[in-house]
């Protein structure tokens, strides 16, 4: 049984950092690619930042995080973390933890966490 818990979720004032941390049990496939996305009240869901398996460790951000957040896994491939600076009130939403791409499932990939919300205060 796979299962990922997210924390490190809280409220912020702009310009302010927070570190997300999403925690892996179960047997996920070494190597499966990991993510984040975010979902804003009353918009889809997107993806914020991607990253392969270490053996690859190809990273990828949407545009409007570049330059501010970073995406890390430890070696162990049981922790996946989002590193937020220079945060916005537009970063303001419900943070996923996403793990084994997947296109057959919602979103790409097969695996997720519950959320952690995320508040920027202007």
């Amino acid at each position: 049984q796979v299962q990922l818990v997210e924390s490190g979720g809280g409220s912020v004032q702009a310009g302010g950092s927070l570190k997300l941390s999403c925690a892996v049990s179960g047997d996920i496939f070494r190597g499966c690619r990991m993510g984040w996305f975010r979902q804003a009240p009353g918009k889809e869901r997107e993806l914020v930042a991607k990253i392969g398996s270490l053996r690859t460790a190809d990273i990828d951000y949407t545009d409007s995080v570049k330059g501010r957040f970073t995406i890390s896994r430890d070696s162990a491939e049981k922790f996946l973390y989002l590193q937020m600076n220079s945060l916005k009130s537009e970063d303001t939403a419900v943070y996923y933890c996403a793990a084994c791409r997947d296109t057959t499932y919602d979103f790409g990939y097969k695996y997720w966490g519950q959320g952690t919300q995320v508040t920027v205060s202007s």
